[in-house]
């Protein structure tokens, strides 16, 4: 009796945590445009991240606050070494969007090569976006490192 008790709340429980909440159109924007500026900043495309970012974005780097110059200059212009590459993974954590802004925590791990070395960098962090002209764009990202590799 005991083994059939275990098996339903064993079945049970997995298929409450298998369910996950369908995110809205907002809020799958939202991460889109998290996720595409991490695509530039990889591609070293400082346009486009420019076009992901608001004109006064701010972000909280180790222990730094930076603006969109200090970002083109730490991750674009000082990577360019020929074999620099960057491949991102997100966990999105939370991910909260009204009309105007938005709110979205996750964790970032990024597989980085360059200079013939590879290194693995885990961040938590969380982004505040605007929405600009229809378009979601990165105000504030605070992050925090978590592990390097």
């Amino acid at each position: 009796m005991k083994k059939i008790v275990f098996i339903i709340i064993a079945i049970s429980a997995s298929t409450l945590l298998q369910a996950q909440q369908s995110l809205t159109k907002n809020q799958q924007a939202v991460q889109e445009t998290v996720i595409k500026m991490f695509d530039a900043l990889s591609n070293r495309d400082s346009v486009s991240l420019k076009t992901y970012s608001t004109a006064d974005i701010s972000l909280y780097e180790y222990g730094q606050v930076w603006n969109m110059d200090t970002l083109i200059l730490k991750a674009i212009t000082l990577s360019q070494s020929a074999d620099f590459k960057r491949t991102n993974s997100f966990e999105f954590i939370n991910t909260t969007a009204d009309k105007t802004m938005a709110w979205v925590t996750y964790r970032l791990q990024s597989a980085i090569t360059k200079d013939g070395k590879q290194a693995t960098v885990q961040w938590l962090e969380t982004v505040v976006l605007v929405k600009e002209r229809k378009l979601w764009r990165v105000k504030h990202l605070h992050s925090t490192l978590i592990k390097r590799s």
